[in-house]
């Protein structure tokens, strides 16, 4: 599996389908393994040892009542029988503390191991991946797909193994009574199983649509909470409710559609019938004079014993089954292939500026082309603006170069290098893009700047914060640069987010800075200080501008001129005037903009 970033690699689990997934998770943590199934083995050897003393017990007492024995005597056997009890289950209760805490250790391991290795193999997909799954589905998968791997190991794993064993120590035990009494227990057995078998069948598939519907109901209560403010302000929150409560209510469907299943669960009427049958059996072996009136107690005990594999069957098999079903839907993330690969072992030297686009071919879905045939060049320390009309092409350009999508055909070349053979790690830390859309985190503000150098002094924090012309707004905060973003009704308008942003992008230095319409939220008072920031950052770097302000543009050593996805002409501002309509179109319907932005 190709990934941009792997953030764990010792797990080394087993991908092929859910269950080899789900079993070398297991594999991992044996030493747990070992200490549940001694738990299971001796939580049923030790509930078998009650019915054995109470047959010893009754025996005595039988004994006594005809006379062949004395008092004393009886009095010590049953003594005996009941201290064998006491000793047996409190050493049992002893050993099934072990086994319940292995049992909730193991399904709290193995739900954070497979949560971290999920986010890792999340981090590391492409933004092709990213863009064509909803975050809502992502989300289910990593909380709840999870959750219920926890609960598959305990209390799904840990009750099977242990009503495995229930149903083992009857079927061993019998035969020591007598030989013909492992007909009711070999009988039950075949046929709980073939019932088990067949609830399974029945069950997988709804627990599979029980996990896949809730993902959709998350997924688009995430995508309306994300949109909450279109929502409202179209006035659509009845359509809203009504598409969410359709989701809801096939959710529902779902979970009745299993508990019909559960219902029909047909081991519930084969218990009794067991009970029935070895009574039966145990009497007419008692009236024949081959085993003793307390072996009857004794046997119908051991038989009593499928009662918990009978009741928490249901229970488990349901747990495993919507477990196995989100191993299965965490697996679809996880194997999902990806384009871009990390190559650690890449071209990682510093980055000199230079890019050259050799015809670039570039479509996200291998669909529609989005560029065509791109041929420009770069060079190191200059600074270029690409200028086109909305929905041209420019934006992509950009993320060609730093590898957040590879290109169709054709090369993109940093320093002489493909950018396929450059270290993806070393690629990215030496170019910073700053976006129109700027994302910041729920942290501090301090935390926030220096998201690309964490290790950054507070001095340069400072500094980077006052080259963006963001100082003055951050220490206006009661808390300055402590203050947490999101937090305590603090909201940052956009041209404060975006002078965060030219902050971050000045405390990492890079080689190469982009900045894609970094500056449309800025008033007017601002601009001229953020232009003079910008232009200081441009000196001694690499710079490509994607920008719709006039006084950016003329300042550029070369303008690209994009209109749909082609280059239509390149050059400098009063080459482009004197010769490109194109151009000349934009920058006038440019100038008018900010003409009406000023006079506004």
């Amino acid at each position: 599996m190709a990934a941009e970033f792997v953030a764990k690699t010792d797990y080394q689990t087993d991908h092929t389908n859910p269950t080899q997934f789900i079993l070398s998770h297991i594999k991992r943590r044996w030493i747990l393994s070992i200490m549940l199934m001694f738990g299971a083995f001796t939580n049923a050897a030790l509930a078998g040892v009650i019915g054995y003393y109470l047959g010893v017990a009754y025996n005595d007492l039988v004994l006594f009542t005809g006379g062949n024995a004395t008092a004393d005597a009886t009095m010590n056997g049953i003594i005996g029988a009941a201290i064998g009890i006491v000793v047996s289950q409190v050493v049992r209760g002893v050993l099934q503390l072990m086994r319940n805490a292995s049992s909730e250790a193991y399904g709290q391991l193995i739900e954070r191991d497979v949560r971290d290795e999920l986010y890792g193999s999340l981090l590391g997909k492409s933004m092709t991946f990213h863009d064509l799954q909803p975050v809502g589905e992502i989300m289910a998968r990593v909380t709840n797909d999870v959750r219920e791997m926890n609960l598959m190991m305990n209390p799904g794993v840990n009750l099977l193994v242990g009503s495995t064993w229930f149903l083992i120590i009857p079927l061993v035990s019998s035969p020591f009574i007598h030989p013909s009494l492992l007909f009711t227990p070999l009988v039950f057995i075949i046929l709980h199983t073939a019932v088990q078998v067949s609830f399974i069948r029945q069950l997988q598939p709804i627990a599979e649509e029980v996990r896949a519907s809730f993902g959709r109901m998350n997924s688009r209560l995430a995508e309306a909470l994300d949109g909450l403010q279109v929502v409202k302000g179209a006035a659509q929150e009845s359509q809203e409710i009504d598409y969410f409560n359709r989701l809801a209510d096939h959710v529902r469907d779902q979970f009745i559609q299993q508990g019909r299943v559960e219902a029909r669960y047909l081991s519930n009427l084969l218990l009794p019938l067991a009970l029935v049958i070895g009574f039966i059996h145990s009497i007419l072996l008692y009236q024949s004079g081959l085993i003793a009136a307390g072996d009857i107690i004794a046997y119908l005990w051991l038989i009593g014993l499928f009662g918990f594999p009978v009741f928490s069957s249901l229970n488990s098999l349901s747990r495993i089954a919507l477990g196995h079903a989100s191993a299965g839907r965490i697996l679809e993330i996880i194997n999902a292939k990806t384009d871009l690969d990390r190559n650690p072992q890449g071209y990682a030297e510093k980055m000199r500026g230079e890019i050259r686009f050799e015809g670039v071919h570039f479509s996200y879905t291998g669909e529609k082309q989005v560029l065509h045939a791109l041929n420009f060049t770069i060079q190191p320390g200059q600074t270029v603006a690409i200028v086109g009309q909305t929905g041209s092409g420019k934006t992509s350009i950009t993320k060609l170069i730093n590898r957040t999508y590879d290109t169709t055909s054709g090369r993109v070349i940093v320093d002489g290098i493909d950018v396929r053979e450059w270290s993806l790690e070393a690629l990215r830390s030496q170019i910073s893009i700053i976006e129109q859309d700027i994302f910041l985190f729920s942290r501090t503000i301090a935390e926030n700047i220096a998201f690309g150098k964490p290790d950054a002094p507070m001095e340069q924090i400072v500094d980077a914060a006052k080259k963006a012309q963001a100082h003055d707004f951050i220490t206006s905060f009661p808390e300055g640069y402590q203050t947490i973003i999101g937090q305590r009704g603090v909201t940052l308008s956009g041209g404060q987010r975006q002078r965060l942003a030219i902050a971050r992008a000045f405390l990492t230095n890079p080689p190469v800075l982009i900045l894609d319409d970094s500056t449309s939220a800025i008033d007017s008072a601002t601009e001229d200080n953020i232009q003079r920031a910008i232009y200081a950052a441009a000196q001694g770097r690499t710079t490509i501008l994607i920008t719709h302000r006039l006084s950016q543009i003329r300042w550029a050593d070369h303008i690209i001129v994009i209109r749909k996805g082609q280059i239509v002409a390149q050059g400098k501002h009063e080459d482009l005037l004197a010769h490109s309509d194109a151009y000349r179109r934009i920058f006038a319907r440019y100038e008018t903009q900010t003409v009406k932005q000023h006079s506004e």
